[in-house]
């Protein structure tokens, strides 16, 4: 039986044939599309990319060829052959917005005259380096400024941004043997303190991030990249070692000035003042920034498109919690913008009767997830918690971990909080489509999780369980948030059920989420039992899969840079994400990110809580947002604008 969320995506790609082939009218569109529960944003990036007249998307979105997004194993729709093969994410939830807010506007008209925006991030940023950043907080924070070749937008096809084309192998781009890419960047791009940006600068950031001693978040982005080359000053040359099926991946990283960063790649990139003085080539530039609280962004006289931006000034206010985020857009109006609204829709219903905003939805928020230490969080090694070289005291039994896992009241998570904001998945790759497993499913059974343990020789001793007269206890471990609290709550409650002593800990997201080598409170130290925080998606799952690949396991040695936070190993596993590294069928490089997601989820290694939508909130007036699941909510801030 066809899945609800499968049916809404090809009566989605349905809909859009018809209005390509002219079989319906772009009002007949708009009203359709909302009623199939699209948000506003949504249904301006499918007009956009439909090419209808005064579509609210002002980037063109350049078609990705065939090679850069992996066909989906179900034949392409008459949209997605339109677009090149590119894939076509999803449909998203309901969203409260009518189809009257898709705005159709041309976008800025000139630079500046349009005053103040105000965004808010109820997780503050601490620091303007998007390749020491550990949270989509910072990403943020430095998109306004830094940017990367390319992106993808909402429908999977690339959008060149410092890039003057998409590479594909008609256009001589992408090498026939897939181990090769050359890029050409626009004509007279220049940073913000006016120097020239050349290749020289995309060669840089390939070393700056590939240099272990930076201790780089990006460095996984560059894994199959054997050199970079400039070939003249607005042409770059990627080789890589072998077939690259994703060789889009570095064309994503965000570009670091040269003459900015040349002293301070390696071991002196933690301290460099430059980490809050950034210079870019995006439409704004920094003004004023004081970490963990607020940015101020002016316009950058030499971003190479003279229309744009529309506002003459940002103020990006960080800290908070969701609640007061939510009412400053969507009840009193002081804010234009609101990020990442992890909150109860119940809440979010009633504020929007407040009518100074909207509550949008859009698909790929991430799973949010609870993960186990594999290692012993409670033992030092070397002055290391947590040590990869050792083990966890219950949780390497994965008859454990399926009972806790089984402990999990994903339905009344999901029903009681989330609302429109989120599905649950019995996957943790989820999105793009062509990648979601269809062998799993989730059961929440005490009594099955009960007998488990028993098995396990975890048998209640009063009111908890114990072996070998060590009790079961766990401390969980999650950001201050009010939605995660809850869930806490919920996942508590049966796990207690069960016998588990379970203590709840909760930590500000600024820390939480920070790079703070010096911090033992950061996700990725993991200094508890038990963890949850969501995994953003990627056009390519090759970049969050690395999660659980023994290469990227967090310590002390790599200052806890990378993303295995779990210390997990499994040979298996990490022979799947070798091979799709360099496996060109897109249908054989799909199965095998479904076997890793199936290795995962039936080794209860980790439990998808809930399939996230991004949930923001606007001010009716603004417009142009043209979000995408593929990169941050300001990549296109530069076309934002404002009606009255």
């Amino acid at each position: 039986m066809q899945d609800p969320m499968g049916r809404e995506r090809d009566e989605v790609r349905a809909l859009t044939s018809a209005l390509i082939a002219g079989q319906t009218s772009r009002r007949e569109f708009i009203r359709r599309a909302a009623g199939l529960g699209l948000s506003s944003v949504a249904i301006g990036g499918l007009l956009a990319a439909c090419g209808t007249e005064n579509a609210a998307t002002t980037v063109p979105a350049t078609t990705a060829p065939a090679s850069v997004a992996p066909a989906s194993a179900a034949p392409p729709s008459a949209a997605t052959s339109a677009a090149g093969g590119a894939v076509t994410p999803g449909a998203s939830t309901a969203s409260s917005a009518p189809a009257a807010s898709v705005v159709a506007s041309g976008g800025p008209t000139k630079r500046g005259g349009g005053g103040t925006l105000k965004l808010l991030q109820w997780q503050a940023p601490t620091i303007l380096n998007p390749q020491l950043s550990q949270g989509t907080k910072d990403d943020l924070a430095c998109t306004p400024v830094y940017e990367p070749l390319l992106v993808f937008n909402i429908e999977g096809n690339a959008v060149p941004i410092l890039a003057a084309e998409v590479p594909s192998r008609e256009n001589g781009g992408v090498a026939a043997d897939g181990k090769g890419a050359t890029i050409k960047l626009k004509p007279g791009l220049k940073w913000s303190d006016g120097q020239p940006c050349t290749a020289d600068d995309v060669v840089f950031t390939w070393e700056y991030v590939t240099d272990k001693a930076t201790a780089a978040i990006g460095i996984s982005s560059f894994d199959a990249v054997e050199k970079v080359e400039k070939v003249d000053d607005t042409t770059v040359r990627y080789t890589f070692s072998q077939p690259n099926p994703a060789w889009f991946r570095p064309a994503q990283v965000r570009v670091l000035p040269r003459h900015i960063f040349a002293a301070d790649k390696g071991a002196n990139a933690k301290n460099s003042q430059n980490n809050l003085k950034p210079v870019g080539t995006g439409p704004y530039k920094v003004t004023e920034f004081k970490p963990g609280d607020t940015i101020t962004f002016a316009i950058n006289e030499n971003y190479r498109e003279p229309n744009k931006p529309f506002f003459d000034r940002i103020e990006l206010k960080g800290g908070g919690d969701t609640a007061s985020a939510a009412r400053a857009v969507l009840q009193t109006g002081d804010y234009d913008y609101a990020w990442n609204l992890q909150l109860e829709d119940s809440i979010l219903k009633q504020l929007e009767t407040g009518g100074k905003g909207i509550v949008d939805f859009g698909p790929g928020g991430g799973i949010e997830r609870v993960i186990y230490q594999l290692a012993d969080p409670n033992k030092e090694v070397d002055g290391e918690r947590s040590s990869p070289t050792t083990q966890h005291p219950f949780f390497t039994d994965q008859k454990v971990r399926k009972a806790f896992t089984m402990g999990c009241d994903l339905e009344s998570v999901v029903t009681a909080l989330y609302g429109r904001g989120g599905v649950v998945s019995p996957n943790i790759l989820n999105d793009p489509p062509q990648f979601r497993s269809p062998n799993n499913k989730f059961e929440f059974n005490l009594e099955k999780a009960g007998a488990l343990l028993d098995e396990a020789g975890w048998r209640k001793s009063g009111q908890y369980r114990a072996k070998d007269g060590v009790q079961m206890a766990v401390v969980f471990q999650t950001s201050i948030n009010t939605l995660r609290q809850k869930t806490q709550a919920i996942i508590k409650d049966g796990w207690e059920k069960l016998g588990i002593k379970t203590e709840l800990k909760t930590i500000d997201s600024a820390v939480y989420f920070s790079a703070d080598a010096g911090n033992p409170d950061t996700n990725s130290k993991f200094y508890a039992d038990v963890e949850m925080f969501t995994g953003t998606p990627a056009i390519d799952p090759q970049t969050d899969m690395i999660r659980w690949h023994s290469s990227s396991i967090a310590s002390k040695a790599n200052t806890w840079s990378g993303r295995n936070y779990q210390r997990y190993k499994n040979p298996e596993y990490d022979k799947a994400w070798d091979a799709a590294k360099a496996e060109l069928d897109a249908q054989k490089r799909a199965q095998l990110f479904i076997t890793m997601n199936d290795i995962l989820i039936q080794g209860s290694i980790v439990v998808p809580i809930v399939d996230r939508k991004q949930v923001f909130a606007r001010a009716k007036t603004l417009q142009n947002i043209n979000y995408t699941p593929w990169d941050t909510d300001y990549w296109n801030i530069a076309n934002w604008t404002k009606q009255g």
